[in-house]
């Protein structure tokens, strides 16, 4: 199991290798369709999201006492981002996004261009993701976009993900779509 400790940079980044098994502490911000669309189509950041992580998630939120607190932080689908998240990479400077199902070609070829990861977060942990949160720290453009869509800022610590994208060109992702398309050539032949 490796670390990836706050602040990050692009150097931790590139030592990273699909298949490696990393606990995330620091700071993470959430980012979906809204967000990434509107950061797309030229709309201002309220954040710098240089050397920071994306996480592709619509979190449970409640307020409590003039505090928020996090109740579920499962991520959703990437491949929605896909049409954005390398302009993102590149405008933006992030260097990690962190979701579920994976990210095509353009994502992949931003990983290796801008030094970027995509990782993968358990699906259908939503809970167990929430209580690896120790603080919601600010949200931006919750008027704008509404709860889920807008941009959370959270503190995390030991938040466990794996590499399935990598800065080198590598993709797990590809290989197990290899693999699946050659055994079910060799189930149809049979």
């Amino acid at each position: 199991m490796k670390r990836l400790d706050y602040p990050f940079n692009e150097k931790q980044i590139r030592e990273l290798r699909v298949g490696d098994m990393v606990l995330i502490s620091g700071k993470l911000f959430t980012g979906r369709d809204a967000v990434h669309k509107y950061l797309h189509e030229g709309g201002k950041s309220p954040v710098d999201f240089n050397n920071q992580i994306i996480y592709h998630c619509g979190p449970v939120v409640l307020e409590k006492k003039g505090k928020y607190e996090v109740m579920a932080a499962g991520p959703t689908t990437s491949i929605r981002e896909e049409p954005y998240q390398w302009e993102v990479m590149r405008d933006h400077g992030i260097v990690g996004v962190i979701g579920k199902g994976g990210m095509g070609p353009k994502t992949l070829e931003g990983c290796k261009k801008y030094g970027c990861v995509y990782f993968h977060a358990i699906g259908g942990a939503a809970q167990v993701l929430a209580e690896k949160i120790k603080s919601v720290d600010n949200v931006y453009l919750k008027e704008k976009f509404g709860s889920p869509e807008a941009i959370w800022e959270l503190s995390v610590e030991e938040f466990p993900v794996v590499v399935t994208m990598d800065s080198h060109g590598g993709s797990l992702h590809s290989v197990v779509e290899q693999e699946s398309t050659k055994n079910l050539k060799k189930s149809l032949k049979k």
